[in-house]
C-alpha cells in the first residue's frame, strides 16, 4: 500500500510539472546552454523551459517592472549585487539549504546572502589577481616585499623602458586587496547581514593598506597617473613585468604573444592573504512565480549539480563557483588561479549604498598618491563622505 503510495505521488507531481512551464531571463552567453538544458530537463520531466534572451543590462529594470504583476520569468540569470533591490521590492525568494551546498565556494553563496538568506545560486565568480610576464618574472612573488624588490630591480635593469609593476593607482577595485588584506571592509559583516553603518575604510588595517600604495609611489614604482590604459597597454606591449588584473584582460595578452602566468596577489605579510573584490553570477527565483515550487527545484536538483555546472563553465567559461568543477579544469593554470584569488576575497556589497563608496574612495586614493592627505587623512574624508550621503 506504502509503495503504490508513493508511485501516486510522483504520477501526480509529474502530471502537475507537465501543466507547467519554466520562463528564464539570460543574456547572450548563457541561452544556448540553458536552451540545451531545458531540452533535456523537458524530456526527462516532461515540464517546457523557455530560455529568452534578454540584454544584460535591460534584464533587473524588465523584472523591477513585469514581476510585481505575476508575470516575466519564473527565473533569471544576474549579477548578485542586484539581490538587495530585488529582496527589498519583495522579487526574490529564498533559496534552502541543499545537498550539495557545500561543494560551492563560500565567497559565492556569500554575495547572494541577505539578511541572513540566501537568494541565489552562483555558477560564476570574478575577481582580479597578479598577472606576470615570464620574460622577465619566471617565477611569481609569494610577498609584496618580494615583489617590491623585483620590481625595482627590473625597473633599474631596463631604466624606465620596462616597469616592475603597474596597477591603476587611484581606482578603489585595484586597491581593495591591500585594504581588506589588513583587515579594512567597507560595510561591517553580520549574520544578518551587511551593517551599513559600520564602515571599516578608515580603520587601522585600511590606514595600512593605504599606507602600502602610499610607499609603491615613495619608493618609485608606481606613479600618481598610473591608470588602468597604461597598465594594459604596458603589459600587451611587454613593457611591464607584473600587473594586476581580471580574467577578462587575458585573451588580448595571449593574442598579444606575452608569455604570461596568473597567481594569488602576493601576502602582505605571511599568513596575511590579499584579499580582492569578487563579482557573482548566479540564478534568482521571482518569488511572485505561479511555477515557484517548479522554479526551485529546477535549479536545485538540476542546474546545481556538479555534471550541469561543469556544462554550464564549458559553454561560459567563467570561474566555476563550485569546487568539484574546479577539479575538473585544474590542467587550466589560469583559471585555478583566479578561482584561489576569488576564494580568499570578498564579494562586493550587494546594498546600494556602496554606489557611494566608489568616488569617495577613489578621491582618497587621489589624496594618498599626491601627498596631499595622509593616508589616515584620507580615508577619513572618505568615510564622513559616504556616511553623510548613505545614512
Amino acid at each position: 500500500m506504502r509503495k503504490f503510495a508513493v508511485i501516486l505521488l510522483v504520477a501526480l507531481v509529474t502530471l502537475i510539472f507537465a501543466q507547467q512551464k519554466l520562463v528564464i531571463w539570460c543574456s547572450e552567453k548563457q541561452v544556448d546552454i540553458l536552451q540545451a538544458l531545458g531540452q533535456e530537463f523537458k524530456a526527462r520531466y516532461g515540464v517546457e523551459v523557455e530560455v529568452q534572451y534578454v540584454p544584460f543590462g535591460d534584464i533587473k529594470p524588465k523584472f523591477l517592472t513585469a514581476a510585481p504583476q505575476g508575470q516575466g520569468a519564473d527565473i533569471i540569470v544576474g549579477a548578485h549585487d542586484w539581490v538587495s533591490e530585488l529582496v527589498a521590492n519583495g522579487l526574490l525568494e529564498p533559496i534552502s539549504s541543499f545537498a550539495e551546498i557545500n561543494q560551492f565556494f563560500e565567497t559565492g553563496l556569500e554575495a547572494f546572502s541577505y539578511g541572513g538568506k540566501l537568494y541565489g545560486l552562483p555558477y560564476a565568480l570574478e575577481a582580479i589577481a597578479l598577472i606576470y610576464n615570464k620574460d622577465y618574472v619566471p617565477q611569481p612573488p609569494k610577498t609584496i616585499d618580494e615583489l617590491i624588490a623585483i620590481a625595482k630591480q627590473i625597473d633599474k635593469e631596463f631604466g624606465g623602458e620596462v616597469r616592475g609593476f603597474i596597477i591603476p593607482a587611484t581606482t578603489f577595485y585595484f586597491v581593495v586587496p591591500f585594504i581588506f588584506g589588513y583587515g579594512g571592509y567597507v560595510f561591517k559583516s553580520t549574520p544578518a547581514g551587511l551593517d551599513v553603518k559600520d564602515i571599516g575604510l578608515a580603520n587601522e588595517g585600511a590606514i595600512k593598506g593605504l599606507e602600502l600604495l602610499k610607499r609603491f609611489v615613495d619608493e618609485g614604482i608606481i606613479t600618481p597617473g598610473d591608470n588602468y590604459e597604461i597598465m594594459d597597454s604596458m603589459f600587451r606591449e611587454g613593457r611591464a613585468a607584473m600587473i594586476i588584473n581580471g580574467p577578462w584582460a587575458i585573451k588580448a595578452y595571449a593574442d598579444a604573444g606575452i608569455d604570461y602566468g596568473v597567481a594569488l596577489i602576493p601576502d602582505l605579510a605571511p599568513g596575511l592573504v590579499a584579499r580582492p573584490f569578487v563579482g557573482v553570477q548566479g540564478f534568482m527565483v521571482n518569488t511572485k512565480s505561479p511555477n515557484l515550487a517548479l522554479a526551485k527545484e529546477f535549479l536545485i536538483n538540476y542546474i546545481a549539480k556538479k555534471d550541469t555546472m561543469y556544462r554550464i563553465y564549458l559553454a561560459d567559461p567563467r570561474l566555476p563557483a563550485r569546487k568539484d568543477v574546479l577539479e575538473l579544469v585544474k590542467d587550466n593554470p589560469d583559471v585555478v588561479a583566479f578561482t584561489h584569488s576569488a576564494a580568499n576575497g570578498i564579494p562586493m556589497p550587494n546594498v546600494p549604498q556602496m554606489g557611494f563608496v566608489w568616488g569617495a574612495m577613489d578621491d582618497a586614493l587621489n589624496l594618498v598618491v599626491n601627498g596631499r592627505a595622509t593616508p589616515a587623512e584620507a580615508a577619513k574624508t572618505a568615510v564622513e563622505r559616504i556616511k553623510a550621503q548613505t545614512q
